[in-house]
C-alpha cells in the first residue's frame, strides 16, 4: 500500500469562491471545459446544483475513477454550501443584523465531510459558535439561528434537501458554542447508551467549509483525546455495526432482504455496502485516535499505527472503490431514466465476474466487522 500522500491538483477545482476559468484549459480537458462554458460563470444556486450530473458525465469520460469523482461531487457540494453562506450573510447585512458578533464554523456532516458523496444528498451540517458570556447568548444565538435557518433554505431551494431527521444548523442541538460541544462529546460518550452512540456518530465524521476552521480543529482534539479512553461509549458503537449488515445471507450468496426494495434483484449499496465499511473504520478510527475523517485517510493512519496490515487496508480501499463505482454507474444511470439517484443497484446488470467480485468484497466487509468488534 503506497503511503505517500500528495495533494491532487484536481481537488483546487472548486476551492475558491469563483469557478473555475477553463479558457486556458488544454484540449484533453475538453468535455470538463464545455460542460463549464455551459454553465456559465456566475449560475444561480439551482442552476449549479442542478449542473452537477453533467459534472460527473464530464469527469467520467475523462477516465476518472469513481472515489475520484465523490470527492469532486463532495468539493463542488462545500462550494454550494460556501455561496449559500455567503448570499446568506448578504441578506443579512441588507437587513441590518450587521456582521457575525463572534467567529463560527458551519461543518458538513457525514458523507460530505469524508468527501465521498454520490449524486442527491441530503443536508447534514452543524455550526461550532466561538464562546460567549451567557448575558449574550439570545442575541448571539438569535445571529446564528437566522443564518442557519436562511443558508439551509437556500440549499433546499437549489435542490439539496433539508435533512428529514433535522441535523442542521438551523436547530439548537446541531448548533453550539465551542464549550458546549465539548460538554455534549462529554455527555454522549461517558455511558452506554444506543441513541447517545447514535446521535455521536452523526457529529463525529465532520469537516470544516466555510467560516473559522480553528474551531473544528479543536474540537476535533477533544475527540482524538476523549474518544480512545471511553470504553464503554466504544462498545456500543461496536454492538450497533450488527444493525447495517452487508447484504449476503447466510449462505454467503448476494441477498437484500430490505422490505423497501423496489425489486427482487435490488441491493442497496450505501446500507448494506457502503456504510458497514465506514461504520467498522469509523470505530477503529476513534478507538485509536485517528483523525482524518475520510474513510481512505483512517486506512491508511490506521496502518501506519499497525492496527492493521497494509495488505488488509489495501483491500478494504479496493472494495469501497469498487463500491462506490458500482453506485455511481447507477445513479448515472438513473439520471438518463429521469429517475432519482439513490442508493440502490440492480445486481441483474451486473455481469458474472462482477456478481463474484462484489460478493467477495463484501465477504471482507463481514469478516472485517467481525474483528473490529473486539477490542
Amino acid at each position: 500500500m503506497r503511503l505517500l500522500h500528495r495533494t491532487s491538483p484536481w481537488r483546487e477545482l472548486f476551492a475558491t469562491d469563483a469557478l473555475p476559468d477553463p479558457s486556458g484549459w488544454p484540449p484533453l480537458l475538453d468535455p470538463l471545459r464545455q460542460a463549464l462554458v455551459g454553465l456559465g460563470s456566475a449560475p444561480e444556486l439551482n442552476e449549479a446544483y442542478a449542473w452537477q450530473g453533467q459534472l460527473v458525465d464530464a469527469l467520467a469520460r475523462l477516465d476518472l475513477p469513481a472515489w475520484r469523482i465523490s470527492q469532486l461531487i463532495s468539493d463542488h457540494n462545500d462550494w454550494l454550501y460556501r455561496r449559500a453562506i455567503m448570499l446568506s450573510l448578504e441578506e443579512m447585512r441588507g437587513l441590518g443584523w450587521g456582521a457575525p458578533p463572534v467567529a463560527f464554523c458551519v461543518l458538513t456532516l457525514g458523507s460530505g465531510a469524508r468527501h465521498e458523496s454520490l449524486l442527491a444528498p441530503d443536508q447534514d451540517n452543524a455550526m461550532i459558535i466561538a464562546d460567549y458570556p451567557d448575558d449574550r447568548h439570545t442575541e448571539i444565538d438569535g445571529y446564528f439561528q437566522a443564518l442557519g435557518e436562511r443558508f439551509t433554505e437556500r440549499l433546499d431551494t437549489a435542490g439539496i434537501p433539508l435533512c428529514q431527521g433535522h441535523v442542521m444548523a438551523r436547530w439548537p442541538m446541531w448548533r453550539k458554542r465551542l464549550s458546549a460541544w465539548r460538554a455534549q462529546l462529554e455527555i454522549w460518550t461517558a455511558e452506554r447508551r444506543v441513541k447517545r452512540v447514535q446521535q455521536a456518530n452523526i457529529l463525529l465524521d465532520f469537516h470544516p467549509v466555510f467560516g473559522e476552521s480553528s474551531l473544528a480543529e479543536v474540537l476535533a482534539g477533544r475527540v482524538a483525546r476523549l474518544l480512545p479512553a471511553s470504553h464503554l461509549f466504544l462498545d456500543e458503537m461496536a454492538s450497533l455495526l450488527d444493525d447495517l449488515p452487508v447484504a449476503l445471507d447466510r449462505l454467503c450468496r448476494l441477498s437484500s432482504n430490505d422490505e423497501k426494495a423496489p425489486h427482487e434483484r435490488a441491493i442497496n449499496l450505501k446500507y448494506q455496502g457502503v456504510l458497514p465499511l465506514v461504520n467498522t473504520v469509523r470505530l477503529l478510527s476513534l478507538r485509536h485516535g485517528v483523525r482524518p475523517p475520510d474513510t481512505r485517510s483512517r486506512l491508511v493512519a490506521l496502518v501506519m499505527q499497525e492496527v492493521l496490515s497494509a495488505e488488509r487496508a489495501q483491500a478494504l480501499t479496493a472494495a469501497f472503490e469498487r463500491l462506490q463505482t458500482l453506485m455511481l454507474d447507477e445513479q448515472r444511470l438513473a439520471l438518463t431514466e429521469g429517475r432519482t439517484p439513490d442508493g440502490w443497484v440492480d445486481i441483474a446488470r451486473l455481469g458474472e465476474d462482477q456478481r463474484q467480485l462484489l460478493r467477495h468484497d463484501l465477504l471482507q466487509i463481514r469478516a472485517f466487522q467481525r474483528k473490529a468488534r473486539k477490542p
